[in-house]
């Protein structure tokens, strides 16, 4: 198959391809990246778990998507889309950026919201954001219409339908045993019709246990928020949003044995429980 595939692009965790008949090979890999910066250390075996809850999701998921089979421990291929340019995030809890930026009152809170870190919200907030390789930027629904990224309809289905999403997710994720505080999704058009698109995994979720959840204090994830606990805790989070400030390419440090593994195993813990499938 390798030698039919036309390359197009390497993502920060996906190398994508493009087959004779027109559809998309996603191949999942061991890279992993945090706040923007792509890591040369790969964590072993993401992109089987990538791979597999992608697959997992989709065929769970009641809203029409372009999964069409998995290839392989690592791909899976899909259908071709015109992407839609935001990406779709939906916040159940008070916690990550969503926390500074009420801070410096640039986001708004449901209204009964209790501002303490890793709080549930009243309701589920949709919080957008540009789509970039680079950097991604909150945007309103106003500056998202007003900048033709999407119509006013197309804005509102987008919310509705991500929201809906993330409560079914929510609800498969607790009886897990896991609380699921957000989630970062990515639509697409095939023909005049928008369906899920991308892939849905640790890479695009908070995932906490339930049994050591508890409101103010930083939460056990079993996502790749480990990764960005532990770059903020050593200095590496300020170091490249001054790098980013300053227009420099940030250099990702070397991770440790014991981080990457550490990683990899909660990634297969919690695709184990969530789907019930052993890895």
């Amino acid at each position: 198959m390798t030698a039919c595939l036309k390359f197009l692009r390497s993502g920060k965790v996906k190398d994508i391809y493009e087959l004779p008949d027109g559809n998309i090979l996603f191949q999942f890999s061991d890279r992993v990246s945090a706040f923007d910066v792509k890591f040369p250390t790969p964590i072993p075996r993401k992109g089987e778990v990538l791979c597999r809850f992608a697959e997992f999701w989709f065929k769970k998921l009641p809203t029409r998507n372009h999964y069409v089979r998995t290839e392989g421990q690592d791909k899976i291929i899909v259908k071709k889309m015109q992407m839609v340019p935001i990406e779709c995030v939906v916040r159940g809890y008070f916690y990550g950026s969503l926390v500074q930026r009420w801070k410096e009152g640039s986001v708004k809170l449901p209204d009964g919201t209790t501002p303490q870190l890793a709080a549930k919200l009243p309701t589920p907030i949709f919080d957008p954001t540009t789509k970039s390789e680079t950097h991604d930027i909150p945007i309103s629904k106003q500056d998202a219409i007003d900048k033709n990224l999407v119509s006013k309809s197309e804005y509102e289905w987008l919310e509705h339908t991500s929201i809906e999403i993330y409560q079914q997710m929510f609800k498969i994720a607790d009886a897990a045993g896991f609380v699921l505080a957000d989630l970062k999704l990515e639509f697409g058009k095939i023909g005049n019709e928008i369906v899920l698109g991308d892939s849905i995994g640790p890479d695009e979720y908070r995932l906490w246990p339930k049994e050591s959840y508890q409101v103010g204090k930083t939460q056990e994830s079993f996502d790749k928020q480990l990764l960005r606990d532990w770059l903020a805790s050593n200095g590496y989070q300020k170091k490249f949003e001054d790098d980013r400030a300053a227009g420099k390419e940030s250099v990702a440090p070397h991770l440790s044995d014991e981080l990457c593994h550490e990683l990899s195993s909660r990634y297969i813990i919690a695709y184990e429980k969530i789907t019930g499938i052993k890895f």
